[in-house]
Parts: structure tokens; sequence; C-alpha cells
């Protein structure tokens, strides 16, 4: 399993909009960046990522699961776009914020600090564990700590 972080402007796509799809789930689409898009093509179904509210909130909220691998982004005609679909999992007992990453010295190096532009991230088993803890959440059964 590997694990990524997914970002949204909560205006544009909410997590509350996220878990209202249900098990279904949505494409992650309009994502028009060469890296970003080549980190979907890796991902696999059952992949687990952070969903990640940026600009406003600026924090993990929820956890997500990949349920359908890379295909054609419906949003555009251009063949180069692709995207993933991914489900709600569970929310963050406790969001958590882009400052208490940037403190937390064991996630200096995760892309979220030091790739912020990018709307699709790498995430770390060590980081996935940490920012998990951080929320409240055991990484790996995602059970409340």
């Amino acid at each position: 399993m590997q694990y990524w972080l997914f970002k949204s402007e909560p205006f544009k796509w909410s997590w509350d909009q996220q878990k209202a799809k249900g098990s279904v789930g949505e494409e992650w689409d309009g994502v028009r960046n060469y890296q970003a898009r080549n980190f979907m093509r890796a991902m696999k179904i059952g992949d687990r990522g952070f969903f990640y509210h940026s600009n406003e909130g600026l924090e993990v909220v929820g956890i997500v699961e990949v349920c359908a691998e890379a295909h054609p982004d419906s949003t555009t005609e251009d063949p180069r776009w692709e995207c993933v679909d991914i489900k709600a999992l569970c929310d963050v007992p406790h969001p958590v914020t882009l400052t208490a990453v940037k403190a937390n010295e064991a996630l200096s190096q995760m892309s979220l600090v030091t790739s912020m532009r990018l709307s699709v991230q790498p995430v770390r088993l060590e980081e996935w564990l940490e920012v998990c803890r951080m929320g409240g959440l055991d990484g790996l059964s995602l059970k409340p700590l």
C-alpha cells in the first residue's frame, strides 16, 4: 500500500462533499500538473491518502482511499490528463494543521512542506503514521487513539 495527500480548496470541493459521495467516491479531476498526474498513474486501488483543505483551513481533515485507478479525466478532451477516484474513509478526529506539520521535525521532509504547490503528493509511511498520530488516529487501523 502507498500513501498520498490530496489537496482541495474547500469552496471548490470540501471534505463534507467528499463524504457525501459515499462508497462510490469521486474523480479527483482537474489536475493539470504532469508530476501530480504521474503520481495518480502510480496509485493502486486500496492506497490511502490524506484529504487536505488548502487555502482555507490549511489542515488534514480526512482519510480517503483510491477506489479507481488512473483513467481519462472527464473534465477535458485532452488525453494527457488522467485522474483517479477516491472515497472517504473517516474523519481525522483532530485536524492536523500545516503549522503543526511544519513544527514537527519528523515531518520536515514531507512533500506538504517541501512541495507545497502540488495538489497530489506522495506520503512516506513514517509521515503517514506521524500525521495520523497527531490527528488522533492509529495510522494502520484508522481507529481513534
